[in-house]
């Protein structure tokens, strides 16, 4: 799966601390209602290493909850190297408590399409982990197991690896619980990839706007004075092309805007100077600004 990793050490917060474990709490028992649920009754497995679990437990019949600690704690160690103390505390016990909860829960089988299994198993799962991650820790090792592996071969960046693993581990099902499963599989990963996707950038995926223009002040005034919209100014040059030669300075303008708000942009950038350049980007999020504060008119 996909997902962002706590990088840096941040001082105790009690409040912010018993948010996260309500988070993580809750992503447990989200997780364990998409598993047993839908997915167990069904033979469908998940991606990442929660994948192959499940893998195992339909091959050899091994119990899953033993299977998800013994086969995720060994990254979480390694996790305590890249990543740190706290994370490392806080997935390991997410990890046993899902694992409690696997163990020791009943779920009623929702549904025996397999469509809506694949679909809704992978939205509860996708739920669950994107609900423990936002609380400071994971329930699936898989990016950790993918970080160590990119180190060792620095060609390969880590959603490559984590493509190449869960191709491995579908085609692996696909063997031997067979392609049907396999492929419904398939469809369960994208569900939870986006689910947890939608939890970690939310609705609104920012856009970045790169701006050249002559009439750079005019756009500039536009934008923060009618839109209401900050915007950073980079000095550059001009002339580097076929259009001449005359290396004069001029001001770049970058300013970042919600995707519904790109249309009235470009049309206001126009409306001043038809003639100018504009460089589109995608951003999953912002902090701070002015982004999020008022709407475009």
């Amino acid at each position: 799966m996909r997902s962002i990793l706590p990088t840096a050490h941040q001082d105790f917060d009690f409040n912010a601390e018993l948010k996260n474990t309500v988070l993580i709490l809750l992503g447990i028992l989200s997780a364990a209602f998409g598993l047993k649920g839908f997915l167990l009754t069904n033979h469908f497995i998940d991606g990442g290493v929660t994948g192959v679990s499940m893998l195992l437990t339909h091959i050899f019949g091994l119990p899953l909850a033993v299977l998800v600690v013994v086969i995720n704690l060994p990254f979480v160690a390694i996790g305590y190297k890249y990543v740190g103390r706290l994370f490392a505390f806080k997935s390991a016990l997410a990890i046993v408590g899902l694992s409690l909860a696997l163990g020791l829960l009943t779920f009623p089988e929702i549904t025996s399409d397999k469509m809506l299994t694949a679909v809704f198993g992978g939205v509860f799962i996708g739920l669950g982990i994107g609900l423990a991650m936002r609380g400071g820790s994971v329930l699936d090792g898989t990016e950790i197991a993918a970080v160590m592996l990119s180190k060792a071969y620095p060609l390969f960046k880590v959603s490559d690896v984590i493509l190449i693993l869960n191709i491995i581990i579908f085609c692996t099902a696909a063997a031997f619980l067979g392609i049907d499963v396999a492929m419904y599989s398939i469809l369960t990963y994208f569900g939870a990839s986006k689910m947890i996707d939608f939890l970690l950038h939310g609705i609104e995926q920012y856009t970045g706007m790169t701006i050249v223009s002559a009439k750079s002040e005019e756009i500039r005034l536009s934008i923060t004075e009618k839109l209401g919209r900050g915007v950073t100014i980079y000095q550059g040059k001009r002339g580097f092309g076929k259009r001449g030669a005359n290396n004069l300075e001029i001001d770049i303008i970058f300013t970042v805007v919600t995707r519904l708000e790109v249309p009235a942009l470009r049309k206001e950038v126009k409306r001043i100077d038809p003639q100018a350049f504009l460089i589109q980007q995608s951003i999953d999020d912002t902090d701070g600004g002015m982004v999020k504060r008022r709407a475009l008119h």
